[in-house]
Parts: C-alpha cells; structure tokens; sequence
C-alpha cells in the first residue's frame, strides 16, 4: 500500500467518491418528489447496489464468505450502515431538503466517535476530542435553528437524519469489534452485507409499503445510479482510496461530501440555504477535524488498511 503522503495519484478517487456519495441525497429526493415510498427507496438502494457488487464479485471469481458467525455479523452491520439509516434518511427528506440532510451526514464521524469511545478500550476521551464534540453539537442546534423553535415535520426529518448517522456510528463500531479483520476479501464482504440489508428491506417493505408503483423514467434512474453507483461501485473506489492513500485520509472524504449536497440541491433542486445551515454545517466539521485529529503516536504508526472509514465499512483491504 502507497503511504499517506507520498503519490497522489489517489486524489481523482477521492474527489469522485465524495461526488457520488454528496449527489446520493439529491437523488434520494428526485425519487422522493416522484412518491416513492421511503422504504422502496432503501430497497432499490440496496437491491441495484448487490447487482453492481455481485457483478464485481462474479468477474474476480471471489469466494462466499462461510460460516454462521460471518454471516450473522453481516445481518447487525447491514442493519446499522444500510438498511435502517438508507430508510431513515430516505424519510427524512420528506420533510427536510436534501441540503439539510447532506449536512446531518457530516455528523457521522462525531457520532461513530461517541460510540468508539464508549465501547473501545483504545478509543479514550481526550480534551482535544471533548472539544470537537462540543463544537459539532453546537453545528447540529444551529442546523436545527433551535432559537426559532420547531416546526414537527421539520424537526421529524432532522431526527430520523440524526438517528440515520447514530446508526452509522454504532455500525462503524460492530464493524470494527467484529467484522473488520475477517480474511475474505472486501468485495465479497461488501456483497455479503448488501445482501443481508436487501434481505432485510424485502422482508418488511411490502407489508409497510405496499406494493412498488413506476415512478417515471427520472426517479428510476435516480434509484439505478443511487444504488449502481452509490451502493456499489462507491465501495470499489473507496477501498481503492484506503490502499493508496490510508484509513484517516479516506475517512476525510465525509468532510467534501455536504459540499456537494448542498451545491447539487441548490443548483439542481432549487433549495434554499439557510445561514444557519451553512454555519452549522462548517461547526460540524470543524467539530470532526478537531476531534479526529490524530495523537503523536498515531502519527507515528502505519496504517493498516481495514480501519473503518465512512460507508468503506472497515473490511480488510485484500484481494
């Protein structure tokens, strides 16, 4: 693996991952507006999502992984970063834009934190982490606008985003206790868990939702590329971002990814941008940068790569 600092031939990567990952949420909501349930938009998510990965893993010939234990893990991982938070945000932006939600993602490396810390021996509370904390929950009351008080719907979307990224913190977590150092490659596993999420999602979404409707030709594409791109061939490019450049840079990319959410909803959705959801969404990542900022000696160690980033799902880099 090339070292974090060295070529940076990883940098296109980087920037397309955090594209295809910021657009998600626009496309979320083109199916939303077209009246797609949100638990048909988790769905198809997942479902194209597999189609990609199981594709990928066709063409490489990897093996399924085996094992009871492996697969059970892969149920609670798929639950925690896919099938609950893919529905969540989904209703989220029923009642929020897709601006707003892009800006409650950038919170998932302060809520993966609060986990980490909570139930890693590793992971302990420092002044420097306290103070990132802080400074991220004082974004999320500003992107709130708590000072105007709340309107229900408004407030209904915002928390199913924040239970969204709660999710993926106590995923990213599991992850890493138990799902991490397996030995079978990422691909596989990656296709394993969108397995196990789409399992999940057809178990409940047509006694919820009822039965799937055509949206039209728009919002269909919008789920193809949402699951195709952002389910599937996201998680290639990530895992390519981890080799070359490492875990703590690939985690960064959470921090471009409101940028492109928020230039996308306004500029192909006409939403509006609110002050306070632009200066809650810099205190956010203010919060993150401060509180992720590494100690002396984790400078000073290798990265191995397999350490969780944000959507790479922390499965071992390995062919």
């Amino acid at each position: 693996m090339e070292r974090p600092g060295g070529s940076a031939g990883w940098v296109p990567g980087f920037v397309v991952l955090s594209m295809i990952w910021g657009s998600s949420f626009a496309l979320i909501k083109v199916a939303v507006d077209a009246g797609v349930a949100p638990l048909w938009i988790a769905s198809w998510r997942c479902l194209f999502g597999l189609a990609a990965l199981g594709t990928v893993c066709a063409v490489r010939r990897a093996p399924v992984p085996r094992g009871r234990r492996v697969w059970a893990h892969a149920f609670v991982v798929a639950a925690l970063l896919n099938s609950v938070p893919f529905a969540l945000f989904s209703y989220a932006e029923t009642r929020v834009s897709s601006v707003v939600a892009g800006v409650w993602n950038a919170t998932t490396p302060l809520t993966t934190l609060l986990f980490a810390v909570a139930l890693i021996r590793e992971e302990r509370p420092t002044p420097r982490r306290s103070i990132g904390l802080a400074t991220g929950f004082c974004g999320v009351l500003l992107v709130l606008g708590v000072w105007r008080g709340f309107d229900g719907g408004t407030l209904g979307g915002s928390l199913a985003c924040l239970g969204a990224t709660v999710c993926y913190g106590a995923g990213f977590t599991y992850t890493r206790r138990f799902f991490a150092g397996r030995e079978e490659s990422v691909v596989a596993l990656s296709a394993v868990q969108i397995l196990c999420a789409t399992v999940e999602l057809a178990l409940v979404t047509p006694v919820v939702a009822g039965s799937p409707a055509w949206p039209g030709p728009a919002a269909a594409a919008a789920l193809v590329g949402l699951g195709a791109v952002g389910t599937g061939l996201a998680y290639i490019i990530n895992l390519g971002v981890i080799r070359a450049a490492g875990p703590t840079v690939a985690s960064t990319v959470t921090y471009l990814t409101p940028l492109w959410s928020t230039l996308l909803g306004a500029m192909l959705l006409a939403e509006p941008i609110g002050w306070n959801t632009v200066t809650g969404g810099l205190l956010i990542v203010a919060g993150v940068i401060v509180a992720r900022a590494p100690r002396r000696t984790e400078r000073a160690a290798v990265s191995v790569p397999g350490s969780p980033g944000p959507r790479g799902r922390g499965v071992r880099a390995r062919e």
